[in-house]
């Protein structure tokens, strides 16, 4: 049977790519954080899931990987990833390169590591991206920049690795029904909460905003299902594509808006998250 690593594995996207995998008969290794996590989702098949302890941005556990693995390994799904949002001038330089470190370089790490196995079964390396990755949302820049990031080196190492007959894959959802999502608002809170009396005066038209936001898109949010299907999709089609945007109206959107003028795209995106449309006074 075919063998998949699946990262950030605990919960969301990842924890529903491995129950579906494995209950359509592929042997899934699970990448979690922890012993608890480890526990629990091999619980949810004991035949086909067992999992590594695999922090994407912890060097031993990256060093260590290939060997844990099984011999044969027919594909990897890089779906660990992390939100960092709020205006951008008030990002620091920590939070910048924690979204960094999980969401691009805890990704390529991972790939480099089992690199060797996917060249020996031609198989395929799948990347959790957004369709931020290639629209920029304001007040989740750090997030957006971050999708844009691995969007740009996959787009690389798909053509790199071709001679090898190695697949790489971004799957691009919108807003999705998961833990992040469902908290979203205690984020916006926790941004407000972190800003100083300074940045929370000139940013807090931006901040109600977003307040108002995040419900709507909530509401708009597609069930772990989608996305899962559209993974296994691009795990068995014959011939995979480069991207697969989840969703008919993200694919609408991601068409027109891309290829909008930045001043009309601009103003669009201020009116949908609610953002302050005049030059303050």
């Amino acid at each position: 049977m075919p063998t998949v690593l699946v990262t950030g594995a605990a919960r969301g996207i990842g924890k529903a790519i491995v129950e579906h995998l494995a209950s359509t008969g592929w042997d899934v290794i699970a990448g979690v954080r922890n012993e608890q996590d480890a526990n629990a989702i091999t619980h949810v098949n004991p035949q086909r899931v067992s999992a590594v302890i695999l922090d994407v941005t912890n060097a031993d556990h990256i060093a260590k990987l290939a060997d844990a693995l099984p011999p044969r390994l027919d594909a990897v799904v890089n779906n660990a990833g992390v939100a960092v949002g709020g205006p951008v001038e008030t990002v620091t330089p920590e939070e910048w390169r924690k979204i960094l470190d999980v969401n691009v370089i805890g990704q390529f790490a991972v790939t480099r590591a089992v690199l060797p196995k996917l060249r020996e079964s031609h198989g395929r390396a799948l990347y959790i991206s957004s369709v931020n990755g290639r629209l920029a949302m304001p007040m989740l820049g750090p997030y957006s920049a971050s999708k844009f990031a691995l969007e740009a080196g996959c787009d690389a190492l798909r053509v790199e690795l071709r001679p090898w007959g190695v697949s790489v894959v971004l799957i691009e959802p919108a807003q999705t029904d998961t833990d992040m999502w469902r908290t979203a608002g205690d984020m916006v809170e926790q941004i407000e909460a972190d800003l100083s009396p300074q940045d929370r005066d000139l940013y807090a038209k931006h901040i109600a905003g977003m307040k108002k936001f995040v419900p709507r898109a909530r509401k708009m949010a597609s069930p772990t299902s989608k996305v899962v299907a559209v993974v296994e999709e691009a795990l068995t089609a014959r011939r995979p594509r480069a991207r697969y945007v989840v969703g008919f109206l993200p694919k609408i959107q991601t068409v027109l808006l891309t290829n909008l003028p930045a001043a009309l795209r601009d103003r669009l995106m201020t009116m949908v998250v609610g953002l302050p449309r005049r030059p303050r006074g």
